[in-house]
């Protein structure tokens, strides 16, 4: 089933409203950052996390519901891993226009923030796979993912 314009709209506002929440604490609100990674989230996120979600969903279509839940939330946090982490970081930067901050040291600034997160990320993606309809998951991924905008843009600061 395709994405509506709709799905894809909410998402990309999500996604935007997440990093001006995150600018805007650490006090450089960026508003065309925000606009351009709610696109970037509306365009490239919400259909690439939509069909892993759905794969998930088909992987365990077979088992009863019970069964295979931590597995199911190990899975939607491996999605987000240091690769999409330092691949997200990049985009930022570039939104910005810090064309000679898009480094590969990003990296290890994404395998700190995956490692560090991984409790608080293994808890919210085992929410979003065993407690939300499949239909309401992508969307529950942009909300957490908005409230990791503010971690990753602290642990930039902490870890970068």
């Amino acid at each position: 089933m395709a994405m509506t314009p709709l799905e894809r709209l909410r998402i990309g506002l999500v996604y935007g409203a997440g990093d001006l929440a995150a600018t805007s604490i650490l006090g450089t609100p960026q508003l065309l950052r925000a606009l351009g990674i709610g696109l970037v989230g509306a365009v490239l996120y919400a259909p690439e996390i939509r069909a892993y979600f759905a794969w998930i969903e088909r992987r365990f279509a077979h088992q009863p519901q019970h069964c295979g839940r931590w597995q199911r939330a190990a899975l939607g946090w491996l999605w987000f891993n240091p690769l999409w982490i330092a691949r997200h970081t990049w985009l930022l930067r570039l939104l910005e226009g810090r064309i000679a901050d898009l480094h590969t040291g990003v990296l290890l600034t994404g395998a700190f923030s995956f490692v560090c997160n991984a409790p608080l990320a293994l808890t919210a993606n085992y929410l979003i796979q065993n407690r939300l309809a499949p239909p309401h998951r992508v969307v529950g991924s942009a909300v957490f993912s908005a409230m990791m905008a503010v971690y990753y843009a602290w642990s930039e600061v902490w870890f970068g």
